[in-house]
């Protein structure tokens, strides 16, 4: 078995809740914390099993966690107590590195645990940022914004990915620090000198006065000289990663090569498999239970659902013959293909038995299928569809956004708290979810400790009740999960 880790990972905002859940019902994690963009954690738990993670973005061991660096115009000051980090402690950031090691053994799979980082898929270029050292005018950094860092909204996420040939000889000398002396020893045996590269994502009050690059450099500079590592932008063996914010400073090291939410199960990617699988988590699907998503797109709802809760039997319609043609490849590259049946329906007037399923998930369009400004008026008509197939004491969770979500709240009907307490019979805002746990039993996610973002106690619709409304993140832009539980036969 695996030793004890700590561990941090990073989270869409508003998923963080989901996240820590997770990793107690999945890991049997211990002292797990959350904050904005993060949930911290400590697990005895294979690479195998953390890879299972699934309302994650990127994981990291945790090298070292501080309070919020002090601010000053002293660049040199800051800078220091950066490099401070990761040197005041060396034989700590060795223990950590050496547990890295054991998990890259375990897997023994260079493709699996991280050893060399490659860009994650879905990066783009931003800008070319010219280094400010006359000795590097030569040399550039390529700046790249991820989907993975839409957990640190605003934050500037930096990964150098130069080669050595890119710099001509003085230049990479500069970047790499100067040489050691033959009286400076490094602290380490000959078997954990490796390669490494630096990246480093800051925002707030330190982003105003040093930049992602300058604060990489020194970093990579002081470890150099520390443990006698030699740089390598391109092709690591070993990542050093540097978050810091207004909130903590915080440094760990990727343990996978790409980021959690990138499935190899699906080919072409919808909605955010991580925001799919909290939506998915939230419907308390039991094993024989009738799944629907009226409007399955390319059915990424329908995916994550059918891998975490196979028992299950899932239905996904949409009028759109690409996007069912789109969510069939995927069906088939996971396969899926006897877990999820696809049927080309209107969810105006689904060809479906009243009362025949125990869940309905969708992510109701964004001004695509309905347009905002017109079709917008067509969500009561949606709505009631879903409630006629649902069962009584089923669950329907929705992805609004903002205009949706006003859209819902203006149709909903408003009743009394006293009497929404006794008709849902006490569902409430912290409903038990089910997933499965590290041995494969089904486990509760309970929600007792965590609330939703937002309040929804009194706003109805017919015999759907508000169970929670949870605010996420979207990358450009915010949406709300609805949950609500259906209590009586509709019409009554």
């Amino acid at each position: 078995m695996a030793a004890a880790a700590r561990y941090f990972c990073t989270a869409g905002r508003g998923l963080e809740p989901f996240l820590a859940r997770e990793v107690r019902a999945r890991l049997g994690a211990t002292e797990v914390e959350h904050v904005v963009g993060k949930v911290f954690f400590t697990a005895a738990a294979e690479p195998a099993e953390l890879k299972e993670l699934k309302s994650g973005e990127r994981l990291f061991l945790l090298l070292k966690r501080r309070v919020p660096l002090s601010v000053c115009r002293d660049k040199g000051k800051m800078l220091h107590e950066i490099k401070r980090l990761l040197t005041e402690e060396p034989e700590s950031c060795l223990d950590v590195i050496a547990t890295w090691r054991k998990l890259c053994s375990h897997k023994g799979k260079k493709d699996d645990v991280s050893q060399e980082n490659p860009l994650p898929r879905k990066r783009k270029p931003e800008e070319e940022i010219n280094i400010a050292c006359k000795r590097q005018k030569a040399g550039q950094e390529r700046e790249v914004v991820s989907e993975g860092c839409q957990a640190g909204a605003g934050e500037n996420c930096v990964v150098s990915e130069e080669s050595d040939q890119d710099y001509p000889t003085d230049s990479r000398a500069a970047l790499e620090g100067p040489a050691r002396s033959s009286m400076e020893k490094p602290i380490g045996n000959e078997k954990q000198n490796f390669s490494f590269r630096v990246s480093c994502r800051c925002s707030g009050a330190i982003a105003k006065i040093l930049t992602s690059q300058e604060i990489g450099r020194a970093v990579g500079i002081a470890l150099r000289k520390q443990f006698g590592w030699q740089a390598d932008l391109r092709a690591p063996d070993l990542e050093i990663f540097l978050h810091l914010n207004d909130v903590h400073s915080v440094v760990g090291i990727p343990l996978f090569r790409l980021p959690l939410a990138n499935r190899e199960y699906i080919k072409t990617a919808g909605l955010r498999s991580t925001v799919a699988w909290a939506m998915a988590s939230l419907a308390e699907i039991n094993v024989g239970a009738f799944v629907l998503d009226p409007m399955c797109g390319l059915g990424t709802i329908l995916l994550e659902a059918a891998k975490e809760w196979p028992e299950a039997c899932y239905w996904g319609t949409d009028t759109s013959d690409s996007q069912l043609e789109g969510a069939s490849v995927n069906i088939k590259t996971a396969g899926l293909d006897d877990k999820i049946e696809l049927l080309k329906a209107s969810v105006k007037a689904l060809p479906l038995p009243s009362e025949s399923f125990d869940a309905v998930i969708s992510d109701i369009p964004f001004g695509k299928k309905f347009k905002i400004t017109k079709d917008i008026q067509l969500l009561p008509d949606i709505l009631q569809e879903m409630e006629r197939v649902l069962r009584v004491g089923g669950i329907v969770v929705l992805l609004l956004n903002q205009d949706l979500r006003k859209r819902m709240d203006g149709i909903a009907k408003t009743v009394e708290h006293e009497s929404l307490s006794a008709i849902s019979d006490g569902a409430g805002e912290t409903t038990a979810v089910e997933a499965l746990d590290k041995d494969g039993n089904s486990s509760s996610l309970g929600a007792a400790d965590e609330e939703p973002v937002l309040s929804c106690g009194q706003m109805c619709f017919g015999s759907l009740v508000p169970d929670g409304i949870y605010e996420v993140s979207l990358g450009k832009t915010d949406a709300f999960i609805y949950k609500y539980r259906k209590v009586s036969t509709a019409g009554n």
